[in-house]
């Protein structure tokens, strides 16, 4: 058996079963501390979490940054690393991160990890898929998550260096669409309530070109056109999302609609 490193690892999960024993079985020669935070999962999320060897903990949904916050507080390693429920560490990223400590410290304070999507029906990223480029392994007294519960992202120590990895997460974003739609116009709803609660007014002029600028800036700019009409569906989605960010926002501002009910967990 392969000696696990000196890093943690966690997650934030809620109603994931169905995805997130993939990514905790990827995981488990990697690390002696694998910690799930769990925000009141129905479907059996925790329960099969524990199977792995997670050390599972329940706490209710802050929003992302005050929530992965609280996960990092419970590693113990100096080195951590994140992950979501629907990302899978193919082998070869794990070799490479198990490269990295090969030698001792790693020469950087912190990594960014490609993140690319796999749509449905494929087995890994397309070759021209699109690949965000977070930081996602960090020591934890140079970096910490950032405490908006909407912006995803680490914050590093000034003079702190980053390092890139280069093989990918595989991020399994994608159940269906209508699952796809309800998470991102869950997550708008966040998004607006943060919009107001840092005092951000969006112009109005936005409403009129939210929607087909994004369309554009997902299908051409994001490569959604290299899965054919799929591809095209998923960027009208991700246009609708950003719409309605600054459509609910427009509404708050003007002091129409209803009080939404108390909100759950969004989604990336």
């Amino acid at each position: 058996m392969v000696a696990p490193l000196p890093l943690s690892i966690f997650l934030i999960a809620h109603n994931e079963a169905d995805r997130i024993g993939a990514t905790l079985a990827a995981l488990r020669d990697l690390t002696d501390d694998l910690i799930v935070v769990d925000s009141g999962s129905t479907d059996g999320t925790r329960e099969l979490a524990a199977s792995f060897g997670a050390r599972v903990i329940r706490r209710d949904w802050p929003g992302y940054g005050p929530q992965k916050r609280f996960a990092e507080e419970q590693c113990r390693h100096v080195w951590m690393l994140n992950l979501d429920a629907d990302e899978v560490v193919p082998p070869e990223l794990a070799a490479e991160i198990r490269r990295l400590f090969e030698a001792g410290e790693p020469p950087h304070p912190a990594y960014a990890i490609g993140i690319a999507e796999v749509f449905p029906g494929e087995t890994r990223p397309h070759r021209l898929a699109y690949t965000l480029w977070p930081v996602r392994l960090y020591r934890r007294d140079r970096g910490r998550y950032s405490p908006s519960p909407v912006h995803d992202r680490v914050d590093l120590d000034a003079g702190a260096t980053v390092g890139r990895l280069r093989a990918v997460i595989h991020h399994f974003s994608v159940r269906s669409l209508g699952d796809q739609l309800d998470k991102l116009n869950r997550y708008s709803d966040q998004q607006a309530d943060d919009l107001a609660a840092r005092g951000v007014e969006i112009p109005t002029w936005r409403l009129f070109v939210e929607l087909p600028g994004n369309f554009l800036k997902a299908y051409f700019g994001r490569r959604h056109c290299v899965r054919g009409a799929y591809g095209f569906l998923t960027a009208m989605n991700y246009a609708i999302s950003r719409h309605l960010r600054v459509a609910k926002h427009y509404e708050r501002r003007i002091g129409a609609g209803n009080p939404r009910p108390p909100g759950r967990r969004g989604g990336r």
